[in-house]
């Protein structure tokens, strides 16, 4: 469904029954209100159905258990992760993901550096 506006907008989706083996919906970054929402049967499914893509810009994981999350946010092949809320932004914090989302990281100290080439010269005199 479109909305009633000019532009390439959508409503918000949820989208559930996808296969991820053979889901283009579920392999490819889609930019947009879009969330893919798979049953797992104990966190070691979870981390590997989450990394089982080429892409890895960013993770979000809700759970009550701060250890749980941290071990799990630790495991995801994402450039950044966000635990119990949306994603935060700071441009003094790295942005950028792994795999193939993205070309390095901006912002922060990486940021500066994915500018910078290192060069070593000798010489002898």
């Amino acid at each position: 469904n479109r909305l009633d506006r000019t532009g390439y907008f959508v409503h918000p989706t949820v989208l559930t029954n996808v296969d991820p083996a053979t889901s283009r919906l579920y392999q490819e970054e889609i930019f947009g209100p879009v969330v893919t929402v798979l049953p797992f049967d104990d966190e070691d499914e979870a981390v590997a159905l989450a990394n089982d893509t080429s892409y890895g810009l960013a993770a979000t994981a809700w759970t009550k258990d701060l250890g749980r999350a941290h071990r799990v946010a630790k495991r995801l092949q994402a450039g950044t992760v966000s635990l119990n809320c949306q994603l935060v932004f700071d441009h003094n914090v790295p942005f950028g993901g792994y795999k193939q989302s993205g070309w390095g990281h901006e912002f922060g100290k990486a940021g500066v550096e994915a500018y910078m080439q290192t060069k070593s010269v000798w010489a002898q005199i």
